[in-house]
This record gives structure tokens, sequence and C-alpha cells, in this order.
């Protein structure tokens, strides 16, 4: 479970992403060189796998590690496992 201070730094992260999502959409308006989109591309993605990475160590210091405690760890390392391998796809 997210605490209330990583909520709002979680949230704040994605409103920067959502500005550079409009940024890039503003781009590809003006027809800006594709490979400078591209990188904003590649720099709005790294941002969205930091949020998410940042949200998957939450959820492994706080659900994972209640789950163990409450003899529940291989359901919840098999739900952590599963997760982790669809975002390294």
């Amino acid at each position: 479970m997210l605490t209330d201070k990583e909520k709002a730094d979680m949230k704040q992260r994605l409103k920067k992403i959502s500005g550079q999502i409009n940024g890039i959409d503003k781009m590809l308006d003006d027809g800006r060189y594709c490979v400078d989109v591209v990188q904003q591309l590649l720099a709005a993605r790294a941002a969205i796998n930091k949020v998410a990475l940042l949200i998957i160590e939450s959820h492994a210091k706080s659900c994972v590690v209640s789950a163990i405690r409450e003899d529940r760890a291989d359901e919840s390392l098999d739900e952590l496992m599963n997760v982790l391998k669809q975002f390294t796809k």
C-alpha cells in the first residue's frame, strides 16, 4: 500500500509524464525531426518505468512483507514475480 507521501510523489511524476506526452504530441504537429520525437518517447517510457518500479518496490516492502508474516508468502511472491515478468517484456 502506498503511503500518502508516495502517492503524492507518483501523482507529481505522472503529471510530468503527461506534460511530456503533450509535448510529444505538439512535436508531431510541428513536424519535428523523427529522431527527436523518438528520443522524447524513450524518455517518457523511462519515466513511466520509474513510476512502475517505485510502485513495485513499495508493494514488495509493504504488501509482500505482510503476506509473508501472515504465512501467505507463496501466493504473494508468485504474484510479484508475474508482475515483474510482465514488466520486463
